[in-house]
């Protein structure tokens, strides 16, 4: 019981924490407040986002407006076809002592920080693409057969430009599934835009502040996996996933004619993780089949493809998923 209390207590209070967090955000990211929550699950979650969006749109504002509110160590990649390995993750460089002897060492790259923004990333070489492999799943780089590791905790926020495509080199599936969740970013709406204009185009801007420390989103990143999560909320993610496979019994017509390859077990891991970072950032102590479905998007899309014929046909992979979520979590809770 006296660590049931403490469990409620801790949740109360990285709630209250969260909401000032998400105040000092909105204070340069103005509106859009679900790219906010689920940037901020990625973070809470200790994965890593994918923000889809057109220039302009403020996606490396709300990642230097994270690196401060979060109190993280950021660094900015600009990603471009002539960067290479050793730009992203250092290189070793020989060195002559006073005394004549030479010996190598490790000159540290920009992914070593806390909070990497990789702009444009679909623009660099695969070979370069592929450098963030070891330090997103293991948090920790290999350079000349030597291990560095990474200082927790450490977050990329990856963006992409969905219209030009020209010069870019499509992720592979494989770096795609490291990415906790794809985070569209809209056109703000008309209020919104007011506001930006008003608060973009005067002498000064506000600023954010910081309201966490590395060492407190660490803490954070624990309290959310000791979230309790309920035998329903487990079975609908599972029914989800599960259905969401074209070669499974479970998946429902709709899947079967139109999906080429299904999410994988990553993709349940990872909703049980932002399904609890939800109901935490909506001040609640446990998750529901609400936040299933409002997680299911952003955690499948980027790992399930289209058959040719569903693209040709002109289907729609996230119409596709919400169907699927919707049926699944209608059933469940109806059970």
């Amino acid at each position: 019981m006296p660590d049931e209390t403490e469990l409620v207590a801790a949740i109360e209070a990285l709630g209250e924490k969260l909401a000032e967090a998400k105040a000092s955000i909105t204070r340069r990211f103005i509106g859009q407040e679900r790219v906010v929550d689920l940037t901020l699950s990625a973070l809470l979650c200790g994965g890593h986002g994918l923000l889809i969006g057109l220039p302009g749109l403020g996606k490396t504002r709300l990642v230097s407006t994270l690196s401060t509110v979060m109190g993280l160590n950021g660094a900015r990649i600009q990603f471009t076809p002539d960067l290479m390995p050793a730009d992203i993750l250092g290189s070793e460089v020989l060195e002559t002592a006073p005394d004549g002897s030479r010996a190598f060492r490790f000159i540290e790259g920009p992914i070593f920080c806390q909070l990497l923004m990789a702009d444009e990333i679909n623009r660099a070489s695969p070979r370069t693409q592929s450098a963030l492999l070891q330090a997103m799943q293991e948090k920790s780089v290999t350079i000349a057969g030597e291990a560095h590791p990474l200082s927790p905790p450490f977050h990329v926020l990856a963006t992409q430009n969905p219209i030009e495509q020209e010069g870019t080199y499509p992720l592979p599936e494989a770096q795609l599934d490291r990415f906790l969740v794809r985070i569209d970013v809209p056109y703000p709406d008309r209020r919104t835009e007011h506001d930006i204009l008003l608060a973009t185009t005067g002498v000064a801007e506000d600023e954010a502040h910081a309201v966490f420390t590395a060492a407190e989103l660490i803490a954070a990143q624990k309290i959310v996996r000791r979230m309790p999560v309920g035998e329903g909320v487990v079975e609908m993610i599972l029914d989800l996933v599960r259905a969401c496979r074209p070669a499974e019994s479970e998946a429902p017509p709709i899947v079967r004619e139109a999906v080429a390859w299904g999410p994988g077990p990553r993709a349940a891991q990872a909703l049980m993780l932002t399904v609890r970072a939800q109901a935490l950032l909506e001040g609640r102590l446990a998750p529901s089949a609400e936040d299933v479905l409002k997680m299911a998007g952003p955690v499948l899309i980027h790992r399930m493809a289209l058959s040719f014929a569903a693209r040709a046909r002109g289907e729609d992979l996230p119409r596709i998923i919400d169907t699927v979520a919707r049926e699944t979590v209608r059933v469940e809770a109806a059970a």
